[in-house]
Parts: structure tokens; sequence; C-alpha cells
């Protein structure tokens, strides 16, 4: 690299959409192919569109224009934003904010992991948006989101210091406007930007969408736009251009560092400058020969280049007569003060198969261009026939490209090219590229590869994670190595999360492509919490961690050191005993029996590999080891340095080998049952389980007592061991051992672990006394209770840290583990160490630990392996419709043929119902119901068979449509009438037979819903309503559920305000019998509920069954148990926080909102759910029963069940619900409790996708 070079800017990641190419690849295939993405519109578009026939029948009325597909949907969900702040968000600030996050996920430098500061420098085009879509509605919009909001979505102020807050971009934020070369511009001051310093990185670009899009425009002799629609720069027939819209962003970074950093580089700007004409022209708008000129030159000047290096030049080329000849003119002069050579530089204009984009036309072109550099091709330019007449092409260095063709260079010689965009009002801009330096292969790496894929929502996690498998396969080739270095260090982690290991590409595939590939959703933001765990000694074997030391460089320092530490204690190298070959394997395997050897060994290993993971960013909040363990955990809490643990565990060591072999026995038996078995010869060395206990003593006792228990049926084993631990056989060697650790310094712990020998945790004048680890010695070793006091601790995940998984399986078999505790291992569970067995089981475990949740330092995960950006597949954006129509429609002009109706909205709705051609007719009757849907859902179209919950209906909605429906038709509608009617004609239907055939109408009592007919002779399935008192809260779940299933909801008495609601559970439990008794008078009874719903049920089981009624099904659906209830939500304040900051994500400050008196709560909430058009007496009837019914589920004591319980168990776990709903009805449940874990959770369980989970396992329970 030259010196010149040194200061050359790097285009390290490229986006854009534009006009027939929804991305850079699409584009590149457009322009490369000489296709033109003008569209000639049909006169029924135009009509679509809003055109005026009498205008689109005018004889200069050009039906040709651009298009870029779906610019009305944007995913607000990923951009934290509102559907009603996307809705009237100018829609090129969207296209721009998506670009924005693809060019730095592309990149591979997300904001939220990324160092350094991110700049932003872009334009946008006129907003067309709020002329033609808002400004009719400036009065309701302004009154229900306010002028304050529709100008900082809207003016051009606000672009790029939004969406810098948006992506969370610290650097310059800065919004630049020099109409058509505006984003050339943006690209030059990011140039300068950088080199300046100012920023690490920098996102420059433009956007210019053209609306309504589906129309042409009228032609004026003249002026810049063509007759007939298409752009023929630099052709003597070129009249002008056409409409063209786009999106492009670069980011950009300083060379030397997007080399030094492995980044993927499309391409360098070696120099950029920018200029205006001023006066010196004829007319404002026109352009300037001297202007252009001097830009160029001064651009050459910056990247100190000779023109003869430029072999192609992207020009502004807006084939109008005025602009082309002196833009050929302009270039000329700049290139012939150096250069005399003629016809050898190519030149193009993307206009010509695009139109002009405005403010996104530079960098079109710059684009363009980049991609012509990287593939060594240039692309044609469109219809050039013969030069303009004024245009001395003959004489100058350049000739039109009319067709593909290979970039040709002279060898050793870089591809070079220049980009030019000159805007109305004179500011001119011009930029000096070249193709991207070869870069440096990546260094080796690890023999096998982590994978990680995430997304914001569960949908999208799936077609990220196909399209990670499509690019494998169009890339096989590709790193392996690299395409995980770019998933780990160059992508944001998200909610959803998958990973796996590999070893090819091949296998990756395989992965991906496999059906029901699980995934993790995490819950929180806030870290889990890690506890190691250390095993002790039994667990070792030959050529443990040998995988890891081959490949992690870590873990060999760390063992490495400790061998060094070990060797004058121990007399050899014990890599040399760990790390056997074939022929040596019989002779070491058996010194690693001999207790000298393991008990050091296994310590250097399991403090090695505790050194891997917290290197990898894996901390432990704290620890516990089995015997032996708790001294690596000392270690590591610092109460002695490793030196002097590795002398006392040495010393230790032998001092146990000194003494005569003993004999340990594994027995099925608890602590208390033992008792009796044993006599003055045999010692309780260990209390792992509630029946797993080990007992130590000489061959001879331990031989007896084998025989004993075996004469009584009771499982027990002979462990494999040299010596009796953890009994009296060790007290021989107490006295010298304490000698040996009086002599060490101990300091209280700075991480907590736990105490073997008291079973809970260790105390800081225990652990920095000696006779604590003397009596450690002969102890027994209560592991059990150090699990118990472990679960009191919110714990979210405990490691197993050295070889095997015994005290994995120890802590899954426990009964108290909580059901939110994962707990790892992290070797492989066989003892298997080849084909790269452990570190493609710690890659797993490191896998599995991120996916829920656990921060990874990857920069000491890749220490000094040098990896590649690649750019991968970018987020796959959940698009949906965010669109306000005009009302500058044209309904006089509308031919007869079409049903056009237009239903007028109430209050803040803006929309507008319209019944295409393509629909039925509504009969009056059903435009009467329509009409009420549009003043609720405020939906743009209507069909008969439209499902009121499949366009945003909901349970609130729906009881108060019903409560409309039934003014409106004056008759006596059930408040779930639209769980069996949520259709227009199914309503209509509905309303009918209540005013012709009332006596037809099925009966049932007023608090039982039919939620699903089924087939009549089977017993059905009764759900017990929700805090909230509707049952429509089971519609999803029924759905999944066996269609000849009959389904019933009890509903909340009081849920519509029509009477008190009930105080208690056990009155509730008598009311909703009686009522269930009517429908169904006898049992069995098949019986659930979610949550709440779940108690009641509960309550009703233990009703019918005091009646002598058999119940033999009942589900809770994570129903929390007494002791483990959800937060606290008594008061009005506290239960309105929590629906407006969970239920409705609106942002408040609890304090702020706590401070207010409760009037100014109940309006603010019904401020901000004003889309729900609740009213203060609803408000208050909700409040009412939400509060009665938890207190009534609080002060609930249930009785033990006779009868088996179901619990389905939502996986993620939130901090409003309990984190262990489960636990208080284990002992209840005399026949024993099934719990079925369901993703998703407390709410999203019962949603989609979840659902379909739950409706599974709750079907076959029912079978």
């Amino acid at each position: 690299m030259n010196e010149t070079e040194s200061f050359g800017i790097a285009i390290i990641g490229l986006t854009g959409r534009f006009p027939g190419a929804a991305n850079i690849e699409a584009f590149w295939q457009l322009l490369k192919n000489g296709q033109e993405a003008v569209t000639t519109f049909t006169n029924e578009e135009l009509f679509a569109a809003g055109v005026d026939p009498d205008l689109f029948n005018h004889p200069n009325y050009v039906k040709a224009g651009t298009v870029i597909s779906d610019v009305d949907k944007f995913d607000a969900g990923f951009f934290e934003m509102s559907s009603r702040d996307a809705e009237i968000a100018d829609p090129q600030q969207r296209l721009l904010m998506e670009s924005a996050w693809l060019a730095l996920e592309q990149a591979g430098y997300p904001p939220a992991t990324t160092e350094g500061r991110i700049g932003l420098y872009a334009g946008v085009g006129e907003n067309h948006y709020l002329r033609h879509y808002l400004e009719p509605h400036r009065t309701e919009l302004a009154a229900t989101v306010g002028e304050y909001r529709l100008s900082i979505l809207n003016d051009k102020d606000f672009l790029a210091t939004h969406i810098a807050y948006k992506l969370n971009l610290t650097g310059p934020a800065v919004t630049v406007q020099t109409a058509c070369s505006t984003s050339l511009v943006a690209v030059h001051i990011a140039c300068q930007s950088l080199l300046n310093f100012e920023c690490d990185m920098a996102l420059a670009g433009g956007v210019s969408i053209f609306l309504p899009q589906h129309q042409g425009y009228l032609y004026q002799d003249g002026m810049i736009l063509s007759p007939d629609g298409h752009c023929r720069a630099f052709d003597a027939q070129a009249q002008g251009t056409v409409f063209g819209s786009g999106v492009g962003v670069v980011l950009l970074k300083r060379l030397d560092e997007a080399l030094r950093d492995g980044d993927t580089i499309h391409g360098v700007i070696l120099g950029s400058a920018i200029n205006n004409d001023g006066a010196d022209k004829i007319g404002y708008t026109a352009p300037s020969v001297r202007g252009q000129t001097d830009v160029i030159l001064e651009a050459q000047g910056a990247a100190d280049i000779h023109p003869d290096e430029i072999s192609y030049v992207e020009a502004h080329g807006t084939g109008t007569p005025l602009g082309d000849p002196i833009e050929i003119q302009a270039l000329t002069q700049a290139f012939q003060v150096n250069t005399q050579r003629t016809g050898y530089c190519a030149i193009g204009s993307v206009k010509t198969n695009m139109g002009h984009a405005d403010a996104a036309a530079g960098i079109a072109g710059l684009i363009k261009t980049v991609l012509a550099l990287k593939h060594g091709q240039i692309p044609p330019s469109l219809h050039f026939h013969q030069p303009n007449p004024q245009i001395d092409f003959a004489n100058s260095p350049f000739f039109v490209n009319q067709q593909l063709q290979d970039w040709q260079v002279a060898e050793n010689t870089r591809r070079c090219a220049g980009v030019s965009s000159f805007g109305i009002g004179g500011t001119n801009a011009h930029v000096i590229m070249a193709e991207a330096p070869t870069i440096e292969p990546s260094s080796s790496s690890r023999p096998v590869q982590l994978m990680t894929v995430s997304a914001k929502t569960a949908t999208a996690l799936d077609p990220a994670t196909e399209n990670l498998a499509h690019w494998l396969q169009q890339h096989p080739d590709s790193s392996l190595a690299d395409v995980a270095y770019t998933l780990n260090r160059g992508r944001q982690p998200f909610a959803y999360r998958r990973t796996f290991v590999c070893k090819n590409s091949t296998e990756a595939v395989k992965r991906l492509t496999q059906p029901d590939l699980p995934y993790h959703h995490l819950t929180t933001e806030t870290d889990p919490e890690i506890v190691f765990l250390f095993p002790g000694q039994g667990s070792q074997y030959l050529n443990m961690t040998g995988g890891l030391y081959q490949t992690e460089p870590v873990f060999q320092e760390a063992l490495d050191h400790c061998s060094t530490l070990l060797q004058p204690h121990l007399g050899q190298d014990i890599r040399h005993l760990l790390y056997s070959d074939d022929k040596q394997d019989e002779q070491h395997g058996v010194q690693l029996k001999q207790t000298g050897l393991t008990q050091p060994i296994l310590f250097a290993v399991e403090y090695a590999l505790a050194t891997l993971w917290m290197a990898w960013g894996i901390q432990p909040k704290a620890m516990l080891g089995h015997s032996i363990g708790e001294y690596v955990a000392a270690c590591l809490a610092g109460v002695f340095s490793l030196e002097d643990g590795l002398t006392l565990i040495a010393a230790r060591g032998k001092l146990i080998q000194s003494l005569p072999s003993g004999a340990m026995l594994g027995v099925k038996l608890s602590e208390e049952a033992l008792q009796d078995w044993l006599t003055p010869d045999l010692s309780l060395a260990v209390v792992n389980g509630v029946e797993r206990c080990v007992v130590s003593g000489s061959h001879e006792a331990i031989t007896t007592l084998q025989q004993k228990l075996e004469l009584q049926g009771i499982d027990c084993r002979n462990l494999e061991t040299s010596h009796g631990f953890h009994s009296h056989l060790m007290e021989p060697i107490l006295a010298p051992f304490a000698q040996q650790i009086q002599q060490i310094p101990l300091h209280p712990p700075t991480i907590p672990y736990l105490s073997n020998v008291t079973g809970t945790w260790i105390a800081p004048e225990q652990a920095t006394n000696p006779d604590y680890w003397v009596r450690h010695l002969r102890q027994t070793v209560r592991f059990r209770d150090n699990l118990q006091a472990l679960f009191q601790q919110e714990t979210n995940i405990v490691l197993e840290v050295g070889p095997g998984q015994t005290l994995f399986t120890l802590t899954q078999q426990h009964p108290d583990k909580p059901c939110q505790l994962t707990p790892l291992y992290s070797l492989p569970r066989r003892r298997v160490t080849e084909n790269h067995a452990e570190i493609q089981q710690i890659l797993s475990t490191l896998g599995q630990l991120w996916t829920r949740g656990v921060a990874v330092n990857w920069e000491e995960f890749y220490g000094d392996e040098k990896g590649h950006r690649l750019p991968l597949p970018t987020y796959p954006f959940e698009r949906q419709k965010y669109w306000i129509k005009s009302t500058q429609s044209i309904t006089q002009k509308l031919p007869e043929t079409v049903n056009h109706s237009v239903v007028k909205p109430t209050g803040s709705q803006i929309k507008t119902i319209s019944l295409t051609d393509t629909q039925p007719r509504l009969s009056s009757l059903e435009q009467e119901i329509a009409e009420i849907w549009s003043q609720y859902l405020g939906i743009a179209e209507i069909a008969t068979d439209t499902d009121f919950f499949e366009v945003g209906g909901d349970s609130l909605l729906a009881t108060q449509l019903v409560a409309g429906l039934r003014t409106q038709f004056q008759v006596d509608l059930d408040a779930h009438s639209l769980l069996k009617a949520p259709t227009v004609a199914q309503l209509a239907t509905l309303i009918s037979n209540h005013k012709t055939q009332p006596e037809n109408l099925p009966s049932l009592p007023d608090l039982v819903v039919e939620i699903q007919e089924g087939n009549p002779k089977q017993k059905p399935l009764i759900l017990m309503h929700p805090v909230g008192g509707h049952v429509y809260f089971y519609r999803e779940l029924v759905r999944h559920l066996d269609s000849e299933l009959p389904v019933y909801g009890i509903r909340a008495q009081g849920v519509e305000g029509e009477a008190e609601p009930l105080r208690n559970l056990t009155e509730m439990a008598q009311v909703y019998t009686a009522a269930l008794q009517v429908v169904q008078p006898h049992g069995p009874y098949y019986l659930g509920g979610a949550s709440f719903g779940g108690t009641l049920a509960f309550a009703m089981a233990q009703q019918l069954i005091y009646q002598g009624e058999t119940v033999d099904f009942l589900a809770l659906i994570d129903t929390p148990s007494p002791g483990n209830m959800p937060t606290d939500l008594d008061e009005t304040g506290d239960i309105l926080f929590y629906l407006l900051t969970v239920g409705n994500r609106v942002e408040i400050d609890h304090q702020i909102f706590q401070a207010w008196d409760e009037q100014q709560q109940l309006d603010f909430y019904l401020k901000h759910i004003v889309e729900t058009r609740m009213t203060p007496e609803e408000l208050q009837t909700m409040l009412k029963l939400f509060k009665a019914n938890l207190r009534a589920m609080r002060n609930y004591e249930p009785p033990s069940y006779p009868g088996k319980l179901h619990f389905f168990l939502a996986k993620e776990r939130d901090k409003y619900n309990a984190q262990t709903p489960a636990n208080g009805w284990i002992n209840l449940a005399e026949q024993g409790i099934e719990i079925y874990g369901i993703p998703g959770n407390h709410i999203t369980m019962n949603q989609e996708p979840h659902v379909q989970q739950l409706a599974t396992y709750l079907q076959q329970c029912l079978r």
C-alpha cells in the first residue's frame, strides 16, 4: 500500500433497493443484463392509482414510471416503532433506516456489539407521502399523534438523527441536502469525517421515492423529463429522463483498518471532492462546465491519480440535450489537463436503467461502479445509438459502453473509475474509486465450528436459518471458519436463538435444513447467573482434555503452568502421563488411578478448564465442588493462590496414597435409612442425593455390607477407587495434613462457593481456618445439601467444569431442582477423546450458554485467530403494511361496473373500506355490520369471510363490537358471540336468527360459552376464564385441538359489569359448577384453565369430587401455586402500569406514573390505548374484576387433590410471573403431576406459534 492509498476509504458494506431490484444482487443482474426498470402503466393501473382519465388520456401524458416493490411495508417491531408511528412516518425514512441496518449487518458491524463511533451522512428526496397521504388528514393526525411527532417522522431535518437514535449510532449524524447530488455529497463528507477521525466507520447514502408510484407524468418541452419514458444518455435522440426511485447506503472505513480487521472490501475510494458552480452559468438550474471540470480535477488530485489510470466513468448522464454535452465537455477538459489519449475510457449512466432517483441518484451510480469493479465487468449504458451532435467523443478520452464487456486492464494495473453526481443549484460531487486490494487469507482455525443464528421473533428465525443454508449452498468453497466468525462476531444476538456445531459446510447445511430445528427464546435481558460445578476423584480418564490441549491456547497455557508448578512435588510432568500415546496407555492408565497423581492432575485439568471458560466470558456467580473439586473452587475464589493450591493438593494426594487401600460402596438408600447399616468400621462418605449415598471402609467391611444389602434386595455397587475417602480411614494423616496447610496463607473468598462439610455456603472464617480443610478431608461430602442450598438462590445455569457428567446428573435428578435451572457439562458424556469430540462438546455447551443469554467474549474466543467478516445474508425483516390511504379519491369518475362503497370512519380512524369487484356484494345487513367493523378496526378491505381476529381484533374489541351490534340491531347477543361467528357473513346469520328465529337458538347458562361445537357424543373440555374474565383467550388454543372435541368456556360473573364480581374461589367454584352442570350434569369431567383459570379449575374439581363426581383430567396452564404467586398487583396504579408497559409496550417512567393520582393514571391509560376505544366505565369494570380475581387467587388455600395433575409450564420466565409455578402443586397431587414444557412465556405460550405445541400435548393427554 503506497502513501496515498493509506488514506483510502474502504467500502465494507453496501445495500440498496431500486426499481426492478429488491437487493444488490438483483441490481447487478439488472445492470449486467442491460435491463430497463421503467414500467409502462395501463389505463387501469393509472386509474387505480387515482389518476384522472382526463389527464392520462392527454396526448402529452407519458404512462411510464418506476416502481419499488413493498414501499408501503416496514418491520416496525424490529425498530421498536409503534404501528401508528410506522404508519405516519415518511416511507423514505423507513427505507433508509432498514438499509442502514442492513449495510452494517452485511459488513459484520451491528451497532450494539461494535466498538467505536459510527457516523451517518444521508439525504432524502421530497416527501410525497406527506403531501399526498398525510396532509388530507392533518387535522385528525394532529389531534391523535401531535404535530411534533408528525414533524419528527417526516421532516428532512430529523432524518439522520432519528435513524442514529434508532440504531444507537454515536458518531456524527448529519442530514445532507444538495438536490440530485445529495447522496454522493454524503459519501464525500463521510470520507472526510473518517480521514479526520471524527468516527471509526460511516454510513453514507440517500433515498428518494416518487409517490404515488403507479403514475406517469405530463411531458413539457424543454424540461428534464423525456417524452417517451426512456433515458437516452449521450444519444442524439436524448430528450430527458424519467422519475426514478431508490435507496442506497454504503458503509465506509479507513482502508488500513479494514485490511487489519479482515473486512470484506467491495471497493476503495481513493479521493473525492465537492464544489458549487456559483453564478458561472446561464441560470440557477443549469449546469456549469467550469464547476464540473474543477470538481473532477480536485477529486483526481485528492486521489493522486493520473487520468490514464481511470478506465470507466459513471456519469451523471441525465439524457438532456443541454446537460449531456456540458458533462462530456467538462470531463474532457479535466482529463486533458494530464492526458491527450482518446477513446480509452468507457462511460455510462445508471439513469438509462432506472431513471433519475433524485437524492439517491449519486449512490445508485456509486453502487453500480462498485459492483462493476468487484465483478470485473462494465455493464451497458442503454439506448445509445448515435452520439449527441453537440458531443465530440472522437476527440475525447471517452466512449459510451453499449454492451456488457470484461473490464480489461494491463497486467499489474488496478481497475479505477470515476463517479459524478451534479445537483440542481450547482453542488457537484466526484469520487475516484479502485477495485479492492487482495486480502491475506484467514489463519488456521478449530477443526469444528460453532454456528449461531438469532432473530427478534420466532417467525423471523426460520427464514434467517433458511437464508444461511441457501448462502452456504451457493458458496460451497467459502471458509466455514469465516462464516462462523462472521455469525459470532458480526451479528447482533436477538431473543430467539439457535446454535449448533459442525465440521464443514455440507454438515452445516444439513443441520440448518433439518425440520423442527430447536431454538431458545430469551425473555429477559438480565445476564443469567452461572454456577461452576467441579467434580471429584473418580471422574478422571486417560487423555481427558487432550483435544482441548491441542486446539485451545488458553487451556494449554494454564495446564502448562500447572504442570510446571507441580513438577517439583510429583517428580514428573503430568502432561506426559495425561496425554499418553498408545504404547504407554496401559502403564499410564494404572498411574492415573494412583491418588497421589490423580488429585493434582484433576485439580490442574479443572483449573485450566475454568480458566478457558472465564476467558470466553463465562464468569461464575458462585461455585460448588465435590470433594477435591472444592479446592479448585477455593483457588478460583482467592482463598489460596494457584501455586499454594497445587502444593496443598499434591501433599494431600501423597498423604492419602501412603495409607492402606480401602473401598467405597454406592448404596441406593437415604442418609437416614443407611444409618442402621453402618458399623464402627464403616463411614458415611458422601450424600449425593435423596437415595444416593456412598459408604467408605476397609475391603472386608465393604464386602460384608454389600452382601447384606444384596440379600435385602437393596441396590448397591462397588466404586472404582484406591482408598476409602472421607472416612475414619483418613484419620492417620489428619495431623500431618494440618501441618501442611498451616504453612499456606488463606484469604476470605471473593466468589461465593458451597462447603461440602456444612452443606451450605462457606463462611470466610471457615475458608481461612486450617481446621476446616482438615475436617474436609475426613467428614462426609454433603453434596445433596449443597444442591438444596444452591436451589434457594436465583441460579439459571450450573456448568460442570471437569471430566464426566456426574454432577450434571446429580443436579438433574434432584427432586427440588427449579424448572428454570439448566444443568450443562463441558466434556463428552462418554469418555471419548478422538474425532475432536471434546472441542465439539465444549463448543456445543458454549452455544447452549449463548442461547440462554450468556454474553460470550468472542474476541477472546478467537484470540490470535485472524478471521474474515463475510457478507452473509442479513436480517429477514418481517414487513407489514403501514400506509394511510389518500382521500384524494376519484369516486365520481368510477365506472359503473365497480361496486365501491365508502364507510365514513369515526374518531381518529382515517382509513376507508373498499369492496372490490372481485368480492361478492354485501347484503344490507352485512353492509351495516361492515360499517361497525370499520369504526372499531379501521380495516381497509372487508370481505364477507374476513375473520375478525385475523385483522387485529382482540377480546376487548370483540366485547365492544358486540355491544355496538346489540345497540344497532336491538338483539341480545352474548359477549362471546364472535367466537362462533367471527366473520361478517356469520354475524349477519346470527343476528338474523336472533330476530326471526329466537326460539331455535341454543340455550346456555349465562356464564357458559360454547367455543367449539364438536361431536356431542364426546365429553367436552371445560376451560375456565383467566384473570381478565373473558374466554376469548382460548380461541387460538382451540383452533389447534381436534375439531371433534366439544369445548366450553366459563366466563367470569361481572365481566360486562352486569353483576358484582365473585370474591373468593369457594364461591366461584360453587357458582361455576352449577352453571357447568346445566350443560354437563355428570362426569367424567375434563377441566382446565390458564393462569388464574387453572386455580378455578382446581377448585371446581374439588367441588365436583365432593359431590361424588369423577374428574378424569385436570390441566393447569402455567398456573401459579401457593407460595409461587406472581408479582403483587393490588393497587390500581400497579395494574395499569403492568398493562401499559407489558401489555401495550408504552414507555413511561414508573416513579412518575406512581406519583400521579388515580384519575391521572386512568386518563393516561385511556389516552394511550386509544385504539381499543375503551370507555372509563369499561376500564373500571375491568379493574374491579382484575383485583377481585387476583385477591381470590392469593387468598385461596388449596387442599390436597386425590387425582393426577397435568401442568403445562411456560419455558420462558419473566420478572412478573412466578419462577417455579409448579412447585406448590407437586405435594398436593396425590397421584402425581406430569409437567410439560411449552415454548414461550406466561402469555405467549397461548399464542402462535407456541400454542400449537400446547394443543398437541393437551390433545395427547386427553386421549
